[in-house]
Order: structure tokens, then C-alpha cells, then sequence
């Protein structure tokens, strides 16, 4: 059986590098890729796949149909997870997270997707520029080879 800490050792090797599948209206997959990493939902502290993302047919797709396969690789090694996601952001408000909250859990995402920055006004502005919000993802499948 497969856990999400062996899916974050996988996601490691490789930068935390996902592939995120989601599905359009017509039925059919579209799929990108992005740094994912794994925290402590933040409301109800159960682990979560999150990442951080603006793209607008992502988005819209997961608007719709919120759910979602991540799948990360290390050499012929692969993990997915898969999930119902839930949205924060500036386009998807929650009641339970303000500007200052949304900023903060931004870069909790970021740093747990293994990024770091010099410059971290810099990324505030540029999240917020961008209209970024975040994906959090509750596992239902976590699989392998």
C-alpha cells in the first residue's frame, strides 16, 4: 500500500514536480504540470496534496468537476494521488481565510512544494499580481508501481 510519504519521497527526487490531470467539460483530460508538495490542511489538519496555480482552464475545470490526479515520477518510479480539491484564493474566496491567511498559506504551499525565494515581498506581490490561489487536495487513492 502506498502513502503519501512514500509519494513525497518520490516527488522529492524530482523537484515536486506533479502532473495534475483534471477534466474539461467535454469529458476529456487536460493536464499540466506543477510543483506540488504536502502539508497540514490548514482548517482541519488532515494531510493534503497542495499547490499553488492561476491557470484559468485548471481552474475552471476544477470549479466544476473538483477533482483531480497528481501523479510525480523518479526515473521509472511514479506515485499518484488522487482526490477531491477545494479552492482558496481571489477568485475562490472562503470565509475562514482573509488576504494576510491567503498570503501566508501561499507560501506554505510554496516551501512544502520545495521552493524557497530571496525575495519573499517580492512573491507576495507577484502571487497576488498573477491572482494565484491555492489547490489543497484530500487523498481518496494514493497508488504506484
Amino acid at each position: 500500500m502506498t502513502t503519501l510519504s512514500d509519494v513525497a519521497e518520490i516527488a522529492g527526487r524530482e523537484q515536486y514536480l506533479a502532473v495534475i490531470s483534471t477534466v474539461r467539460a467535454d469529458g476529456s483530460v487536460q493536464a499540466s504540470l506543477v510543483n506540488a508538495g504536502f502539508l497540514d490542511h490548514p482548517l482541519t489538519g488532515k494531510p493534503v496534496l497542495a499547490f499553488v496555480t492561476y491557470g484559468r482552464a485548471k481552474l475552471g475545470n476544477l470549479r466544476n468537476r473538483p477533482r483531480l490526479a497528481a501523479t510525480f515520477r523518479s526515473g521509472w518510479q511514479w506515485a499518484t494521488v488522487e482526490g477531491a480539491a477545494e479552492l482558496i484564493g481571489p477568485h475562490d474566496p472562503h470565509d475562514a481565510f482573509d488576504a494576510e491567511r491567503l498570503r501566508l498559506l501561499l507560501r506554505d504551499i510554496f516551501v512544502a512544494a520545495g521552493g524557497t525565494h530571496d525575495d519573499w515581498d517580492e512573491y507576495d506581490r507577484t502571487m497576488v499580481a498573477d491572482g494565484r490561489g491555492a489547490v489543497l487536495v484530500m487523498p481518496d487513492r494514493v497508488y504506484s508501481n
